[in-house]
């Protein structure tokens, strides 16, 4: 088994204190550790040293090295630009499969929240089982608990084994982010579960399957291939990376794919995707705010405050999210926390590229 963690990201969603050098799985959401070396220990009894590949992007090399130092630093693979997951799963399995042509990939992303790690553990070995016997590719479904509609979903179909307690389906479809309506719809049922955007499968199988769906993607794989381990390679995979198209791995692969299975995920889970969430996840006082830094706050209710330094003081707000950063304040309604990325977005447009 090799672990994949994925640790690109722009860091659009948790601006200010998220930026392009220093994107959400380096912020210290929960106790003391960072989300990415929270993953790094969530998988390290059965996978790390030379079996724990990182995956990102150049400009971020230097943050990752004092998040994760004790991951070998050959075992890090930078992609020259972000081309969303396929390619960059495709490039992390040409290395693997180097190492290992029989390797089964772990697929994590590096900034999720994961509570209760045995039961974890116990989806991730029933998933490796099921796409080591059927040659299939693997996903997790979360079990839904509220109708959400910031994730996708998948629809089970047929029933294939129980593994230590672990269900296990074929896929019916995927969906995408759902309205309310059909989001219950979805909780009704009972059939559908929360994208998580963790994979398993043999690195051969998942080749195998981006040469079908998406041959170009696979010819320019190959070229890359041919340098592996050779001088020229930088130089190569730079070059590739310029005609490559941005594609998901889940809209260019597992939504086309017919040997695709589920495991159902039956644990805490959290993709963080917001400031909403963070305020959700924190403490609060008894007037509802929750507070991380110096922060005053009079006749102030149900607002989250985040601040690197002085002071920021509140008076008569509601439902506020405050965010300070260095040179930067982010000042926003809560129900509008989806929205910060508009924000980054026009600040890239007016080209104020020193706050990014």
């Amino acid at each position: 088994m090799y672990c994949v963690i994925m640790a690109g990201g722009t860091g659009t969603r948790f601006w200010p204190r998220s930026r392009a050098a220093k994107s959400k799985q380096f912020l210290t959401i929960q106790g003391k550790r960072s989300l990415i070396q929270e993953t790094v220990s969530r998988i390290s009894s059965y996978a790390s040293g030379e079996h724990l590949y990182i995956v990102s992007q150049r400009s971020q090399r230097d943050e990752l090295l004092k998040h994760v130092g004790s991951v070998p630093e050959k075992n890090f693979i930078f992609e020259p630009e972000g081309k969303n997951t396929a390619p960059c799963l495709g490039l992390t399995a040409l290395h693997i499969q180097k190492r290992n042509a029989e390797a089964i990939m772990i697929v994590l992303p590096a900034d999720h929240l994961i509570g209760n790690k045995q039961k974890f553990k116990k989806t991730i070995f029933a998933g490796v089982q099921v796409a080591r016997e059927h040659d299939s590719l693997v996903t997790i479904g979360i079990t839904p608990d509220r109708p959400a509609t910031g994730y996708g979903y998948i629809q089970r179909n047929t029933r294939l084994a129980e593994i230590s307690k672990v269900s296990a389906y074929t896929v019916k479809t995927f969906a995408e982010k759902p309205d309310l309506e059909t989001a219950r719809r979805f909780l009704e049922s009972g059939d559908f579960f929360w994208n998580s955007g963790m994979f398993i499968f043999k690195v051969s199988t998942f080749l195998k399957a981006v040469e079908e769906y998406l041959p170009e993607l696979y010819d320019a794989l190959m070229d890359i291939r041919k340098v592996i381990g050779k001088p020229e390679y930088e130089t190569v995979l730079k070059n590739v990376y310029r005609q490559i198209k941005n594609i998901s791995i889940d809209y260019g692969v597992m939504e086309k794919a017919a040997n695709v299975m589920m495991v159902e995920g039956d644990f805490e889970w959290n993709d963080l995707g917001s400031w909403e969430q963070v305020y959700l996840l924190s403490r609060k006082d008894k007037d509802g705010n929750a507070i991380n830094g110096r922060a005053v706050c009079i006749d102030t209710v149900n607002s989250y405050v985040d601040n690197d330094s002085e002071i920021i003081a509140l008076v008569g707000c509601e439902d506020l999210i405050v965010v300070k950063e260095g040179g930067v304040t982010l000042i926003c309604k809560r129900d509008r926390a989806e929205d910060v990325k508009k924000a980054v977005e026009t600040i890239r447009k007016k080209k104020y590229s020193d706050f990014l």
